[in-house]
Parts: structure tokens; sequence; C-alpha cells
């Protein structure tokens, strides 16, 4: 059981922070030569958007006409040409493939005419670099994407010029992604997602959005049904670059009912703005670390403006979730508490599957560790499902860990084992084999120094 919580403990603390890469030691490196294959995942499922298209529009006007910091911008933007895609710097293998996915997806799905080129001026150049270089420019960015550069170099020449600004973009002709080489292949991959996505359409991040990567909370890693028909509208004939919000807002809602008929059927959702002090407030509780005085103090904060506010969606459920994560192993009780509060407010709530996904991995480790492990398999099982279609790799893999050893817990050892080295397989990709390895290495050390030492 210790080295079953070390490894879990492992896993979901990288799930918050940056991994330095180093130079893995011999016993880690031959952990690594034996660990089961990488798992990938293969045709995407997206649930289709179930919310109104009077929603919808207006979702699709604060997403195209202000940045995350709340700056409007003045006119509609998006390529106005067949759009080029370029791979540059030092990708891995699996950037490739997980680039071709999603360019096959884009095509598919929002009908955007986009292909990848070898060589040659590109639309959109996504460059392969390393962690560092990106925290040169921007330390808190895992990611970015930014108008009229075509390399990191000459973004950090020209960041301060004109050219480099969102609001004086007329239509969009060049672009640059750049994206850490050096992290797990899911980092990766849910890079490319988020920023080839806001490559093409919005610039906002809104938090009220129970079903989109277009949400900083990071509960959605791949680009769902609802992100798909938002940039297949944003391509649709009926608009175009330059368009005001006014003209835009007076073709959205016919353009949506062409597109997804089935909105103009589901009932109009009343909903309330997200005031920006609740913003700044979970910005603050997201910083890196585990979950520092300040952080929790944030938390709380956006619990209480949630309260005054009177909601009761995922954003009133989003703050305890937080403080459960931070205080989880200091007060194991009231962490529990605030789980159990976050999903009073989900299970309320429409479209938030994955939240309570995220949430079961949390409150299934307190079930196992008072050996509860039969009666949250039935929990376990579901969030598997729904995390599958999600396509997280590293939640899945931490599920899979725990319904492991629930398995154990209910004397089938065999299935416990055989779901153990599947949960290895998806960790590989979720959180890269170097740090499943030297996990798995650190643990295998814990329990021998345990076990001479008792």
């Amino acid at each position: 059981m210790k080295r079953f919580v070390a490894f879990v403990a492992v896993l979901a603390m990288s799930g918050c922070s940056t991994i330095e890469r180093i130079e893995l030691p011999d016993n880690v490196k031959v952990v690594e030569q034996s660990l089961p294959p990488t798992k990938s995942f293969s045709a995407s499922r997206p649930t289709p958007p179930a919310r109104s298209n009077t929603n919808i529009a207006a979702d699709f006007l604060d997403l195209h006409f202000a940045l995350e910091s709340g700056v409007e911008l003045p006119v509609f933007t998006r390529f106005e040409t067949p759009v080029t895609v370029r791979l540059t710097g030092t990708p891995t293998a699996s950037m490739q493939r997980d680039l071709t996915s999603l360019l096959n997806r884009i095509r598919r799905e929002a009908r955007i005419d986009i292909r990848q080129i070898p060589e040659g001026p590109a639309n959109i150049t996504i460059e392969a670099v390393t962690q560092r270089d990106i925290q040169r420019i921007l330390p808190n960015a895992a990611c970015f994407v930014v108008p009229n550069s075509s390399s990191l170099e000459e973004y950090r020449r020209d960041r301060r010029k004109p050219k480099s600004s969102w609001t004086e973009l007329q239509r969009r002709e060049r672009l640059g992604i750049f994206i850490p080489a050096d992290v797990s292949p899911q980092e990766i991959r849910d890079c490319l997602h988020e920023e080839l996505a806001q490559a093409l359409g919005p610039l906002n991040d809104l938090y009220h959005l129970p079903d989109s990567v277009f949400n900083d909370d990071n509960i959605h890693t791949v680009l769902t049904g609802f992100d798909m028909l938002i940039l297949r509208a944003a391509y649709s004939p009926e608009l175009r670059s330059g368009m005001s919000r006014e003209q835009v807002e007076a073709v959205i809602p016919g353009l949506l009912s062409r597109l997804n008929p089935r909105g103009d059927r589901l009932p109009v959702q009343p909903l309330t703005e997200t005031p920006r002090e609740w913003v700044d407030a979970i910005n603050k509780a997201l910083g890196p670390g585990p979950g520092s005085p300040r952080q929790l103090r944030a938390a709380k904060r956006a619990a209480e403006i949630g309260r005054q506010q009177g909601w009761t969606d995922h954003r009133r459920a989003y703050p305890h979730y937080l403080m459960g994560r931070m205080i989880q192993f200091r007060d194991p009780a009231a962490a529990l508490q605030n789980y159990q509060i976050a999903l009073q407010f989900l299970n309320t709530s429409p479209g938030t599957e994955v939240h309570r996904a995220h949430v079961t991995a949390q409150t299934a480790s307190f079930a196992l560790a008072q050996d509860k492990g039969p009666e949250i398999l039935p929990d376990l099982n579901a969030a598997i499902d729904v995390i599958t279609r999600a396509e997280n790799a590293s939640l899945l893999a931490t599920l899979l860990l725990l319904k492991s050893e629930a398995l154990k817990q209910a004397g089938q050892e065999q299935q416990a084992r055989a779901v153990r080295l599947d949960s290895i397989g998806w960790a590989r990709y979720g959180f890269g084999s170097d740090l499943v390895a030297r996990s798995l290495a650190e643990g295998d050390a814990g329990t021998s120094r345990n076990n001479t030492g008792g």
C-alpha cells in the first residue's frame, strides 16, 4: 500500500507543476526500459454541444471580441485563405502524430481548409522549443501563440512592436505557436489543441464554459464538440475579417441555426457574468507549487465570491476542488469536505461529467485508505469511461491505479495487476516515461529501505 500511495502521489502532484528534466540514474533507466508500451488515444468521440444556440451565440461574441486580460478587440479576425501549418524546431515523434490527428479533426469537424507543409513560409508556424526558452520570455506560460512571428527569436526581437499586438490585427495571415518539446506527450498535445484553436479562432477564455478548452480551469484537455462548433462557425461564409461585434451579432443566430439545429430546441440557460475579482482570485490560486497560504486564501476568496453571486454551477465548485487539492496531505478531513461541497454543485450542473471525474480521482483515495475499494469500483469505472472519452491520459492513469488498488482490496489480484500495467502505459503518455520510471524506481527503493529498517 505504501508504494501504491507514493506512486499516486508523485503522479498527482506532477499534474500541478512543471517537471525539471534531468539525467536519469542507472536504476531508473533500467526501470524505464522494462515499462509497458506507451499508450495513446485513437479515434476521438467528442460530445456535441448541449446548450442553447442563444447561449452559444453570446459565447461566440465574448470569445472573439476580447482577450483573456479583458481587453476588447475592435474587429473579428480569421484566416481568409486555406491555412498552412509548418512544424519546426525539435519536435518529438508524438508531437507530429498528435498534430496530424488534430489537423484531421479540424478538417473533418470544423470544416476548415487546413494542411501541413514540410517547408517554406506558412500561415501558422509551430516551433518546438524548450521549457526554459519559453519561460525566459513568459515565465508563467506553458506555451503560447502570437501574431506576425514565425520563430521564437523573431518574437523575442519584435514583441514590443505593434505587429505583435492582437488589438492591431485586422486579419490573420502569419502566426507563431511555441510549444515545449521536453515535456510529456500529453502536455505537448494539450498545447497543440489549445494554441492551434486560438491561432484559428477565439483569443479569450471564459470560466463559465463547462464544455470547452477555452476555459483556464484545464478541466478539458482536447477540443470538444462545442469548440469545434465555434471554429466551424468562425470559418462560415457569413463571416469575414474586419466585421464589428454588432455585425457578427446580427448574423451569428442564423449561422448557428444552420450548423447546430439541435441548439434551437434547447432551453436558454440564465447565466451571470464572471467578475474579474473571481478570475483574479482563481489565477492566484492556480500559481505554481503545491498550495501556499497565499494560494489557499485566494481560493477561499473565490469560493466566497461564488457564494455572493448565488452561483450553483461548476464555478461554485471549482474553488472547493482547488482547496481540496491544496490541503489533502496536511488536512485530509477538510480536503474531503471541500470535495464533497464541490460534488454537491457538480451533481446538479449539466455537462460536468469530466469535472466530477476529477473529483472522483481525489475522493477515491480517501475511500481506499479506509479499505472501501469494493464500494467505490462503480464510481471509478464511470469516471474511467468519462476520462477515456475526454482523452486525458494523466488522469486516466491515476484512475486506473486507484481501480487497481480497489480490485486488490476486493480480492481480485490478477485483474488488479492487469489494470495497473494498463495504467503505466497511459502514465507514460500523460506524465512522461522518465517520471513514471523514476517514481517506480524510487518506490522500489523506498519499500526496500522500509523493510530493511523494520
